[in-house]
């Protein structure tokens, strides 16, 4: 059974099993990922939850419209807000395949996000835990807890996959020498072929 990390709050750094809704949901994230990559996009893709329904997804659109806001978690609360009020966002839980940024962790609190479940870390730019903690900042608006770990092999696995590939749009592409799949982690024997984790 997956497992999830609590990041926040009195369970912090526990694991659970994660729930087969939660499992459903975060698979519905990976579905948004997955066309982001076929789209040429960093395969990051996300869903909100509110009363148990899918009311916003997307996926990164950075590359496409030349515009670095444009991530999943933006385009899916502009998708939410199209129905639903801003107060809804009080009780919607954000499914998402990657660590949100800085940018995006701190728009989830200024929206004041119900919670955040994510796949992998993002240790370049985590704004729920890897590199700021920004969900659990006491000095603005209330926190939100965050848990992580939820299918994050395979969040890492779509990450891998897109950073092999060449960046046609860079202004003189380099050339990337040992284009292979790593499908192999740290301290673990375990592999990866293509999207699904063999156990």
């Amino acid at each position: 059974m997956e497992q999830v990390n609590v990041m926040h709050g009195p369970e912090a750094s526990q694991m659970q099993p994660a729930t087969s809704r939660q499992a459903y949901f975060m698979e519905q994230a990976f579905e948004m990922a997955r066309k982001a990559l076929d789209t040429g996009e960093t395969p990051v893709g996300c869903v909100l939850v509110y009363e148990d329904q899918i009311v916003g997804s997307g996926m990164n659109d950075t590359n496409r419209s030349m515009n670095g806001t444009r991530h999943a978690e933006f385009l899916a609360i502009q998708e939410m807000l199209r129905k639903y009020p801003r107060s809804a966002l009080h009780l919607t839980d954000l499914y998402v395949t990657v660590e949100p940024c800085v940018m995006c962790a701190s728009a989830l609190r200024q929206y004041r996000i119900r919670s955040v479940y994510f796949g992998c870390g993002n240790e370049r730019f985590g704004g729920t835990g890897s590199i700021l903690s920004l969900h659990s900042d006491l000095s603005i608006d209330p926190p939100y807890p965050v848990y992580g770990g939820l299918k994050h092999k395979e969040a890492i696995m779509l990450l891998r996959r897109f950073y092999i590939q060449e960046n046609d749009k860079a202004p003189k592409p380099r050339p990337k020498k040992n284009r292979e799949l790593n499908t192999k982690f740290d301290n673990d024997i375990e592999s990866v072929d293509n999207t699904s984790v063999e156990k």
